[in-house]
């Protein structure tokens, strides 16, 4: 194809579905759009769009192009992505990602480390998506549970996040501690709503707790905090988040069943950048001081 422009025209008429609309996101003139459209026609010798009152349709080799043109368009802004986080100074935008349970912790460090590099613009997204790294949609992402397996990611040990069980002063006021694990059916607990929760300490609490005793059931673990802080039952909280707040009691030792791994995911376009591997180095000195 020796016009690429005329390329590019047919993917937004197809993408669109208008002349109009393809010209306005293009920047040109309505014309040029039906130009290139004719000219593009004549040159592989088949119709792509279907003309109407309504606009254009694909014909099947429309359909066709607009998958291709697609999968050209999403490549390049895969690259895109991947060449902003190229360069030799600690600037510009640095896009982490995690759970937003762990905002308490990464904040910090984000602000500290941005002190340190006063033209980084910090970038924190949090929550269940998965950030695709290959798509440049983050610098660096902090996952938890298995070791990450995508391609061209590079992925590291970062931090066991330990859990333990808890009650607030007034739950133990009301109910006391169970005297042990036997004794779990005559108490209260918090649990996840999501009986296909992988997390270890969710299968850990609906194998040893009987159904009927979770009586207080959250979607999240921000939730479920929330829920053992107000009294509502016993619960799983991240032992630096228990050790903030005074007014926990533990109800049985931490096991080591309970932990879940934390890992470190870059890109490998991205890896070995003076901004990256900045940030990397200042993290794993800081996750020093999460360990309780």
């Amino acid at each position: 194809m020796d016009n690429w422009d005329e390329v590019r025209t047919a993917y937004q008429v197809a993408r669109m579905g208008t002349v109009s609309g393809a010209a306005e996101v293009l920047g040109v003139h309505h014309a040029t759009v039906i130009r290139h459209i004719d000219s593009i026609e004549a040159r592989l010798g088949v119709k792509l769009f279907q003309r109407h009152a309504r606009g254009y349709t694909p014909t099947e080799a429309g359909e066709d192009l607009l998958r291709v043109a697609q999968a050209t368009e999403d490549q390049f802004n895969q690259l895109v992505g991947r060449m902003k986080g190229r360069g030799d100074d600690v600037a510009g935008e640095l896009v982490v990602t995690s759970l937003s349970s762990l905002a308490p912790l990464v904040v910090p460090v984000l602000s500290e480390f941005q002190k340190l590099h006063p033209s980084v613009i910090v970038r924190y997204l949090t929550g269940d998506r998965l950030f695709r790294l290959e798509y440049g949609e983050a610098h660096v992402a902090i996952r938890a549970g298995a070791a990450p397996d995508q391609p061209d990611n590079v992925v590291q040990p970062f931090w066991t996040q330990q859990m333990g069980l808890y009650a607030s002063e007034d739950y133990v006021a009301r109910h006391g501690i169970p005297s042990g694990i036997e004794d779990f059916a005559n108490h209260h607990f918090v649990g996840n709503d999501d009986e296909n929760n992988r997390a270890p300490f969710s299968l850990w609490l609906r194998e040893n707790v009987p159904e009927e005793a979770i009586t207080f059931r959250c979607s999240n673990n921000f939730t479920m905090r929330q829920a053992v802080l107000a009294g509502a039952g016993i619960g799983f909280m991240e032992r630096w988040e228990a050790a903030r707040n005074p007014d926990l009691q533990e109800v049985i030792d931490s096991m080591p069943e309970w932990s879940g791994k934390l890992w470190l995911v870059t890109h490998v376009d991205l890896h070995r950048t003076t901004k990256v591997q900045a940030f990397l180095t200042f993290l794993k000195t800081r996750v020093k001081e999460w360990v309780v």
